[in-house]
């Protein structure tokens, strides 16, 4: 369905069989928003797929560099599969492991240029705002029964899309996390933003001259720090003037490491054994239980502040940051539609108590789908890593799932929606709080 001006929309109201005619939007263009689309062919649903980067999966390309934890067993999405499997698409073996190259060229490209996904994408269109159509969120006679209206830009002018339901997958790798502890960006981080990289730099590839021979802090205690640390070590055998800090909020490196042996990804686990071995090797100095403060500049130096415990603490003389602390969601555009979020994590709200790190101590969460991330806005959904929040737990499999589940429920099929159709592997260190013995990710949690 092709786009509509902003200058040539009609004042007429879109009756109920129109609006049943309209197709269902997809906001961005990755993994779950793709197998979305997939879904809803195999249904015989027309969609539109709105994507705001120049082409498919344009935040993994960020990161195409690195390798995933998972196999392709778990990165292929079954409709969309079933649907590749009727071309000429070489298989990936379901053992391999891929990089995030590999995950976009083998997968995903071939996936976007069906025929039958195809003709729906539109490249270059960031969606700005979604609204009912003529209505504010305020107004409630009647909300149901309108289309969404999808405002975008698109190579560099306004357009509006009408829908009859909303899948939100823009996940949120493109909004970063600040270093400071307590979640806010100041002016002097925003200054320094040109010695300071938000995501997992291609260290032995086109940035390596950026940090070889460099003072290089990492800041952060998930995948995204550990794989930055790894390739630091490769570049730092290779130049040992290469200094490497590693700072992090947490007071137990042991929790860093993850269930390593007992994980149910054994790549993921290997992380763990990894960077445990690159810590005791000393080739790296790691500051614990740190939380940044302030930055400050100096002679092209950064030097961070903050506190260990009760007292002030210091990394002087940095020449470069590296921030893996995390990423949220960006919830401006959806303002104008009746949105429900969990208050610390910015998940899906009904979502929150499964994957809380305030309480579970891992990222093993029970399958869910179209019950738990139902909207108070009928027929709109968040979905993904987005679904999650700050929570930093999701896996691709996840939200294959749930766009499975969604595509169920929005053609009248709820027997299909409550099913449950996903075993997900665990991550060997579930428990229930701190310190805590009781399992976080049975079946029967809610």
């Amino acid at each position: 369905m092709k786009s509509i001006p902003v200058n040539q929309i009609s004042c007429c109201e879109v009756h109920d069989n129109e609006k049943s005619n309209l197709p269902i939007a997809i906001i961005g263009a990755g993994p779950v928003g793709l197998a979305a689309a997939a879904h809803l062919r195999l249904k015989g649903e027309s969609f539109l797929l709105l994507e705001a980067g120049c082409d498919i999966g344009a935040n993994i390309k960020k990161w195409e560099h690195v390798r995933l934890f998972s196999p392709w067993e778990y990165n292929i999405d079954k409709a969309a599969k079933q649907l590749l499997l009727l071309t000429n698409w070489i298989t990936p073996q379901n053992t391999d492991i891929p990089t995030g190259k590999e995950l976009v060229e083998q997968y995903l490209k071939p996936l976007s240029e069906l025929s039958e996904i195809s003709p729906s994408i539109h490249l270059n269109t960031k969606v700005t705002a979604i609204s009912r159509k003529g209505l504010s969120k305020v107004k409630t006679n009647g909300r149901d029964d309108l289309p969404f209206a999808i405002h975008a830009t698109q190579n560099g002018s306004q357009h509006l899309f009408e829908a009859r339901a909303v899948i939100d997958a823009t996940g949120t790798w493109s909004n970063p996390n600040p270093l400071r502890s307590d979640g806010v960006f100041l002016l002097e981080e925003k200054a320094l933003s040109n010695q300071i990289y938000y995501g997992i730099p291609d260290l032995l590839g086109k940035d390596e001259e950026r940090y070889r021979g460099k003072k290089v802090l990492v800041v952060g205690s998930g995948h995204s720090a550990i794989n930055t640390l790894l390739e630091l070590g490769k570049l730092q055998k290779q130049t040992n003037e290469t200094e490497i800090v590693w700072a992090i909020r947490k007071h137990n490196l042991e929790n860093v490491y993850g269930g390593r042996e007992l994980d149910g990804l054994p790549a993921r686990g290997e992380l763990g054994n990894r960077i445990q071995k690159l810590v005791e090797s000393g080739i790296l100095k790691v500051m614990t239980s740190f939380y940044i403060e302030e930055l400050k500049e100096s002679n092209g130096k950064i030097h961070v502040i903050g506190t260990v415990g009760s007292e002030k603490a210091f990394i002087d003389g940095v020449d470069e940051i590296v921030c893996n602390t995390g990423s949220r969601p960006d919830l401006s555009f959806v303002r104008e539609v009746r949105v429900m979020t969990d208050p610390s994590l910015e998940s899906a709200y009904e979502l929150a108590p499964l994957i809380d790190p305030n309480v579970h101590s891992c990222g093993t969460v029970r399958p869910h789908g179209e019950l738990e991330l139902r909207q108070p806005e009928k027929d709109f959904y968040i979905v993904g890593a987005k679904s999650y929040g700050r929570a930093p737990t999701f896996l691709m499999t996840t939200g294959y799932e749930q766009v499975r589940s969604i595509v169920a429920a929005l053609v009248g099929d709820m027997e299909s929606a409550r099913k449950v159709e996903l075993e997900l592997p665990e991550t060997g260190v579930c428990s229930i709080g701190v310190g805590g013995g009781d399992s976080c990710c049975g079946p029967d949690q809610k």
